[in-house]
């Protein structure tokens, strides 16, 4: 947390509310909405999706106050490889996808959408794979969708395409560690996230030995220190990942990854995703090259910030939710 809280009239003084159209539908997803500001130590981002209540965005309302008046930990390193990651489409439009990440060998695959099928899943895996060569790391994401017994089917189908972990198969920390067992027999590894940013005790996972490594986001955990603060405890292998951030975002979750200890970062870092937006808010937009993004805090372009700006209710729906979330901040 930054030393001292800028006021209210500060932080909407610096707000830009955006809304910038996606390439593709994404966890149901069309149009990103998100708060950017014009911050003393650099942009930052303020972007809780629209269904979380106060109490959860009042969280990320506290990562973009740090990340934006705040300090930043040190880097270890300067630049960080990104995995390549495939929405819930139909598997004949993977090779668009992927073209969006230049030299990303590592691809994380959504998995489990609503409304689809295994059978859906596999078509998508195997197009990935194909795409991707037999030595590429593959990775499959459920967003807690499947049961137990659904998580256990599919990881045995998915089985014979060599899957670095699946990422939140199941919803609970019971589930996730009754199914540990099962997917370490198949040489795939469970990975923690919605256990982990939606959790009240961000920790429990770690401790019920229910993941193998955590996926972690900077704004829903509360900041780059205080996520450094619980990859440390937790004591295992984390991938940095973003949720559909513009830049500026983007440029918060590099920073975490860039302050890591070289034994807690876990490979490739879902950070990769502005390419997944038809926009952005800076003209320097933070995507792959050769598989890698250069840590950099980019700068607001006041051109896009007139494109996407958001209709007036939605301006004034976010400062509205600013307003109640800086209040649950000051408390």
């Amino acid at each position: 947390m930054p030393r001292a809280l800028p006021s209210l009239e500060e932080i909407l003084d610096a707000a830009h509310v955006v809304a910038i159209p996606t390439r593709t539908r994404f966890r149901g997803v069309t149009v990103r909405e998100a708060v950017v500001f014009a911050a003393p130590q650099g942009a930052t981002e303020f972007s809780p999706f629209p269904e979380y209540a106060d109490e959860e965005a009042a969280t990320w309302l506290r990562a973009a106050i740090e990340f934006g008046w705040g300090e930043t930990p040190a880097p270890r390193r300067d630049r960080i490889a990104v995995n390549a990651t495939v929405p819930a489409v139909d598997a004949a439009r993977v090779p668009e996808i992927l073209a969006r990440f230049p030299g990303c060998d590592t691809v994380k695959v959504k998995v489990a959408e609503r409304g689809q099928s295994l059978e859906d899943d596999l078509a998508r895996v195997v197009a990935v794979r194909a795409s991707l060569g037999p030595s590429g790391t593959l990775r499959i994401d459920a967003n807690g969708g499947w049961s137990l017994d659904e998580a256990r089917a599919a990881l045995e189908a998915l089985a014979p395409f060599d899957l670095d972990y699946v990422e939140q198969p199941c919803a609970t920390i019971d589930e996730l560690r009754a199914l540990r067992e099962t997917a370490r027999g198949l040489g795939t590894r469970i990975a923690a996230d919605e256990s982990v940013r939606k959790a009240s005790d961000p920790l429990a996972v770690a401790r019920a030995g229910a993941a193998d490594l955590l996926v972690v986001k900077a704004q829903p955990l509360g900041g780059v220190q205080r996520a450094l603060d619980i990859v440390t405890e937790a004591a295992l292998p984390v991938v940095v990942s973003s949720a559909l951030d513009t830049s500026v975002g983007i440029s918060m979750g590099l920073h975490l990854a860039a302050a890591l200890p070289d034994r807690l970062l876990a490979g490739a870092c879902g950070l990769g995703t502005v390419a997944l937006l038809d926009g952005d808010v800076t003209a320097d937009s933070l995507v792959p090259m050769d598989g890698e993004i250069v840590v950099r805090r980019p700068r607001l372009e006041p051109e896009f910030l007139d494109r996407y700006a958001a209709r007036p209710e939605r301006v004034a729906w976010w400062r509205e939710r600013i307003e109640r979330c800086s209040a649950s901040i000051a408390t």
